[in-house]
């Protein structure tokens, strides 16, 4: 799909025949969050009877792996009973769609670092101080995100490619992104208490902020590129794999719901905004000149 003359209208939702997309929302979140939490709340239990500062068994990380795929494995499901094998054509289509222009590549590799260098100079500015920054090495960082981008494939053919545009048909693109922003957000919250988790000891309170503004610009990455989940699925392998480059998180034993959060994770969360702020209203301007991001059927 190529976007050089303007993003094209994404992808349609659904067929003759079949469910609503108000049923189909229904029965994708509810079936993602009891299959995903089922095998992260097993996770959380069996660390409980790890000895403190232990590394997580093999079996946990697995539990955590079955869990993070079940919004593709739940999307898919449905697809395939809704719409069959052109559904199924359809999105799968939607993952290897890599002809797209290049500065979307640049925007979806190089955007959580320039949030997070943003944030690091507004600490300087405001501390009079650089925050520390991080000693991985680029080419690691590169590696990791070329693998980790097909990972992805596990939560974006389920958040972007099933739920976003149906939630898009109702209400905009906009206000879809940041239902589920809110939705990716909690989705990830039985994380927040599996020991040795990377979430484990953070605020969820700052997490949820920022989580929601990623996923408005990850709609809008979506958007220009006509649909391309290969697109998204870079995009949160980047994420995942450049927030070292300054490091942000203060780990606590405090109660996930309390705002304990570093300076740092603060900024990013503002910084964020700033720009999901933008996106939205860049968002809200096409619809009004009637060159709508939620159309979501050619």
């Amino acid at each position: 799909m190529r976007s050089a003359n303007g993003p094209r209208p994404v992808v349609a939702v659904g067929v003759a025949g079949s469910p609503s997309p108000a049923r189909s929302l229904f029965g994708f979140f509810a079936l993602t969050y009891a299959v995903s939490w089922a095998f992260f709340i097993a996770a959380v239990a069996w660390s409980r009877d790890l000895p403190a500062g232990s590394s997580l068994p093999a079996g946990i990380h697995g539990l955590v792996l079955m869990g993070a795929i079940a919004p593709s494995l739940v999307a898919l499901t449905l697809t395939a009973r809704a719409e069959g094998p052109a559904g199924m054509r359809e999105m799968f289509g939607r993952v290897f769609a890599w002809r797209v222009n290049a500065r979307w590549y640049a925007f979806a590799i190089g955007y959580m670092a320039a949030i997070e260098l943003g944030a690091a100079l507004a600490h300087r500015l405001i501390t009079g101080t650089w925050p520390r920054f991080g000693d991985g090495a680029w080419y690691v960082m590169a590696g990791a995100m070329v693998v980790s981008t097909w990972v992805q494939a596990g939560e974006e053919i389920g958040w972007r490619g099933h739920a976003l545009p149906r939630l898009a048909s109702r209400l905009g693109l906009g206000g879809a992104s940041i239902v589920l922003g809110v939705m990716w957000a909690f989705w990830h919250l039985p994380l927040f208490y599996l020991q040795g988790a990377e979430a484990y000891g953070q605020s969820f309170m700052v997490y949820l902020l920022q989580v929601t503004a990623i996923s408005i610009a990850m709609a809008w990455l979506y958007w220009k590129t006509g649909g391309s989940l290969l697109l998204v699925m870079l995009m949160h392998a980047a994420i995942n794999n450049t927030r070292g480059i300054v490091p942000a998180v203060l780990r606590t034993a405090a109660n996930p719901f309390l705002p304990s959060a570093s300076l740092m994770s603060w900024l990013g969360a503002i910084v964020l905004w700033i720009a999901a702020v933008y996106f939205l209203v860049r968002m809200r301007h096409a619809e009004l000149a009637g060159r709508s991001p939620n159309r979501m059927a050619e």
